[in-house]
């Protein structure tokens, strides 16, 4: 007969041997990553601004780490796919996600059906970019300011439309809470990512659209589209002549996103420093600030701990807006 002695003893003996074993793990992590590439997974379509950032990041941060970092598009289902993806990944580094703060925050707020992902799935490593909305609208719409564009949907209720990157996007927020403060009625039109959203804006199927500035930048430069607003506290370096909606008489109008970096929930710390050191690296070299400021976005970094405190300021924030505006998503 085997004594609880023995039993306890044995009991013990293993815990400290599981607990050996996990230090090693982490130890054996922190020392072999990267041991392959990186794959960045991004949850929205080619052209929109986190694609860019993922695009922005994944070169200079492959060079820092001694491995190539491959950007992954996984768009559908309001950044859930993406999102899931990296959830289910191992949690050793090698397969991130470039979230954006519209999937991140907005989306688990007014999604009626559960996304297959929490909050405590996926760890934050470091914010890359934030930038604010932009008001864009088709070359061909007659109006110039935002004052214009206001009084034309007061005497067109329900003509105009402005698309989104879909049901309870960021963009679908944003275009709620101008119709809420200027008082007007406009059709809301959902894409599958601010790409297929910009296509049709370009190809004039749609009125105008809201987004952060990096992939509208160029086509506001053609002239194909017309930036009539930013949402930003001050004037863009890229869009001078462009005006605030503080400026144009619509002072609450002020949403901004951020754009960043994401690891499963068990990835070990040593592995998170390390990956959140090498983009701070990336970032504060001039020229990825320069190319942050040209497209209309600031390099903003911010570490593990400092960038978990925002999103959670952030989720306060939105949730309110959110009720407010009685937006529901897919």
């Amino acid at each position: 007969m085997i004594s609880n002695h023995f039993i306890s003893r044995r009991l013990v003996l293993a815990g400290i041997a599981a607990a050996a074993a996990g230090v090693g793990g982490i130890a054996h992590a922190q020392s072999t990553f990267p041991s392959r590439p990186v794959t960045m997974v991004v949850p929205a379509a080619t052209g929109g601004t986190t694609d860019l950032a993922a695009r922005m990041l994944s070169q200079p941060l492959g060079a820092a780490l001694g491995q190539s970092v491959v950007v992954d598009n996984k768009g559908g289902a309001n950044g859930a796919l993406g999102a899931v993806a990296v959830k289910r990944a191992e949690g050793d580094g090698h397969t991130l996600l470039m979230q954006y703060s519209g999937y991140h925050v907005i989306t688990p707020l007014v999604s009626k059906a559960p996304l297959g992902w929490e909050l405590k799935d996926l760890q934050p490593v470091a914010n890359v970019l934030s930038a604010p909305q932009v008001i864009v609208v088709r070359a061909g719409l007659p109006v110039k300011t935002l004052a214009e564009l206001v009084a034309y949907a007061k005497a067109n209720p329900g003509k105009l439309n402005y698309a989104s990157s879909g049901n309870g996007s960021l963009q679908h927020v944003t275009g709620a809470m101008l119709e809420q403060q200027a008082g007007v009625n406009m059709v809301h039109v959902p894409y599958k990512g601010t790409g297929p959203a910009l296509q049709d804006l370009l190809g004039g199927q749609v009125d105008l659209t809201f987004g952060t500035p990096p992939p509208f930048v160029p086509h506001i430069q053609s002239g194909k589209l017309r930036a009539i607003a930013v949402t930003s506290k001050k004037r863009l370096p890229s869009m001078p002549d462009v005006p605030t909606t503080a400026e144009a008489g619509i002072a609450k109008l002020d949403p901004t996103s951020w754009f960043g970096v994401f690891a499963p929930a068990s990835t070990p710390k040593p592995v998170i420093d390390r990956l959140a050191a090498d983009i701070a690296k990336v970032m504060s070299a001039p020229a990825f600030k320069q190319k942050a400021q040209e497209l209309g976005a600031e390099a903003d970094y911010l570490g593990p701990a400092q960038f978990a405190a925002a999103v959670k300021e952030e989720q306060a924030r939105w949730a309110a807006v959110v009720k407010a505006a009685n937006i529901h998503g897919d």
